[in-house]
């Protein structure tokens, strides 16, 4: 029986219509207007604040996710306290660089995506689809990153089949590739990735994975203006990620804290970066 849009507390029918398990070919068929990359902008570039930098590394129990707190719009900073990693299930994450309120939607719109995939189908997508789907959703948006408004994000999870974490960078077109060992992308990320670079080792613990990630976030923060490092005085710390078997967990602040003093604490020390191992 099909459902009546115009009955008061019915819900209408396209909600009720068997079809694809893909909510964004749900909402291109029903309600194309709110896809992201179907608005209509003003001509020219769109200035609007950006997010960086966003680093990941592996370990043999699974892979850490973390951004630092900072966006900019032009040469100002326009918010101290982003958060820029979110959960995109409960076995991946992404982290977010580029237009920040435009990636936020995106995110939000990945997690929607993911479980809508999940009821439909009665189960979750591999790893390897959700770098898939979230591929297709940033090719979307090309022609408002052509304006300016690029997203680019960094995302990672637990491989249930190969039983190991991993990581998937992408470009403005929706190009995918997988990292292996370490990533970083945003406008620290060259820095960062040399930071990371001398201190990776593949039989990191967590806890050296996580202090690594702060530690290449400390490096990014020190070369380039848009990221921003650990704000002792503010309490503002990185957002720092863990994903294994176990699912996904973001460290508390406490947790973030520490690892951030410590950080700062050795660079006292060694004011020119590290030249020995994490611990």
């Amino acid at each position: 029986m099909e459902a009546n849009p115009r009955s008061i507390g019915r819900l209408p029918a396209a909600f009720l219509t068997p079809g694809s398990s893909s909510f964004i070919d749900f909402l291109a068929d029903h309600s194309p207007e709110l896809l992201p990359g179907n608005r209509q902008l003003p001509e020219g570039i769109v200035e609007a604040p950006h997010g960086t930098t966003i680093v990941a590394a592996t370990f043999p129990g699974g892979v850490v996710l973390a951004g630092d707190r900072r966006a900019t719009m032009g040469n100002m900073i326009a918010q101290r306290d982003i958060e820029k990693v979110f959960p995109a299930d409960e076995y991946s994450a992404v982290g977010i660089a580029g237009t920040a309120g435009l990636a936020v939607e995106m995110v939000k719109l990945f997690q929607l995506e993911l479980e809508h995939f999940e009821k439909v189908e009665g189960a979750t997508l591999s790893l390897e689809g959700k770098a898939n789907r979230l591929s297709t959703m940033i090719r979307s948006n090309l022609g408002m990153a052509m304006q300016g408004l690029a997203v680019v994000p960094l995302f990672a999870g637990w491989d249930e089949g190969r039983e190991k974490g991993r990581i998937f960078s992408y470009d403005v077109t929706g190009g995918r590739s997988e990292e292996h060992g370490y990533a970083a992308t945003g406008s620290g990320s060259i820095f960062a990735r040399g930071s990371m670079k001398k201190l990776y080792r593949e039989d990191l613990t967590e806890q050296q994975a996580t202090t690594l990630v702060v530690q290449a976030l400390y490096d990014a923060a020190d070369d380039d203006s848009a990221t921003g490092g650990p704000d002792l005085a503010r309490r503002i710390f990185p957002i720092v990620t863990v994903i294994t078997d176990e699912g996904f967990r973001r460290l508390s602040e406490a947790e973030s804290s520490e690892l951030a003093r410590s950080v700062t604490e050795r660079r006292l020390e060694q004011p020119d970066g590290p030249r020995a191992a994490l611990l």
